[in-house]
């Protein structure tokens, strides 16, 4: 098994169509099917399925582009390993941000990072806390700034601060108050993520220990589809932000902290299994002062840093 034929089957499998692989890393469409070819024959197995819009990869392909994806990973990474060997910090690393905090911290990060290292290059992204986590153990992200509430061991992680929950709405019930209660919330119309958000699942979790059950009208993907859908005054949701900005502010009542207390806490995240490297590991200094030091000068709603 060559290397060549490990990254052009990635490519493909990424590219979903022989054409467009051939296209972004300039092999010709032929050379890249008999490479493939040669390494279906070595392995025994079907890599691919071919279908009128492109390929997929079967199930035997699915595991090699995992794997492979991974070893050719690190071996990208030799070179920055090297450099970082002799002390010069050098390489790329990509950063995932969940949404409701990347707004505030990538372009800090990425001005800190240009003055105190600047011959690394940093690729950022932002999702949801579950697609980060499952992207970082796919081994496609180096680190992530997550919420959680359960502390998965397969991941390293440096905790940084603890986020209350807040009841958000185009109209919250009654008068100005400074706090609400799950009972009270329980009467009211939710729009809340899906079931298999880390999210809901702590939501549910909550009302189901209040002997309690949500009333949910919606569910939505994304935060912005979610918000989107609360300003339209078809319900509430419950979010681990205390102060909306933007667009997201718009048409929507001051956020209210719940209650007996729900809380999830941020971390930065990265591989249990693979040690960072130096820029890695740069990075996750850097950042882990940068939201630090948001949470002190913002005073954020909610929030508490972890000692």
């Amino acid at each position: 098994m060559q290397y060549r034929q490990l990254r052009y089957f990635v490519k493909i499998v990424e590219a979903g169509s022989f054409s467009r692989a051939a296209a972004t890393i300039h092999v010709a469409q032929p050379a890249l099917s008999q490479q493939v070819a040669e390494l279906e024959e070595k392995v025994g197995l079907r890599l691919l399925h071919r279908t009128p819009r492109g390929v997929v990869p079967t199930s035997a392909g699915e595991v090699l582009f995992e794997r492979a994806s991974s070893i050719l990973r690190r071996l990208d990474e030799l070179p920055s390993l090297l450099k970082s060997s002799t002390g010069e910090i050098a390489g790329t690393v990509s950063l995932g941000i969940v949404a409701s905090l990347a707004e505030h911290l990538i372009g800090p990060t990425v001005e800190q990072l240009g003055s105190a290292h600047p011959k690394v290059m940093l690729k950022c992204s932002d999702g949801d806390s579950e697609s980060l986590s499952g992207r970082l153990q796919a081994q496609k992200l180096d680190l992530a700034v997550v919420f959680e509430q359960e502390f998965v061991p397969t991941f390293s992680r440096t905790l940084l601060f603890s986020q209350r929950f807040f009841l958000i709405g185009k109209n919250l019930p009654g008068k100005a108050r400074s706090s609400v209660s799950l009972n009270e919330i329980a009467k009211l119309p939710l729009v809340l993520p899906g079931v298999y958000s880390e999210r809901r699942r702590i939501i549910d979790r909550a009302f189901t220990e209040a002997n309690l059950t949500p009333t949910v009208v919606a569910e939505a993907d994304n935060l912005s589809s979610e918000l989107s859908a609360v300003r339209t005054g078809i319900g509430h949701t419950i979010l681990n932000i205390g102060e909306l900005h933007g667009p997201n502010a718009a048409a929507l009542a001051k956020p209210v902290i719940i209650e007996p207390p729900i809380t999830m806490t941020c971390s930065v995240i990265s591989s249990g299994d693979f040690n960072l490297s130096g820029a890695g590991e740069a990075v996750r200094g850097l950042v882990a002062d940068v939201i630090r030091s948001f949470i002190k000068t913002t005073k954020r709603p909610g929030a508490t840093l972890v000692n």
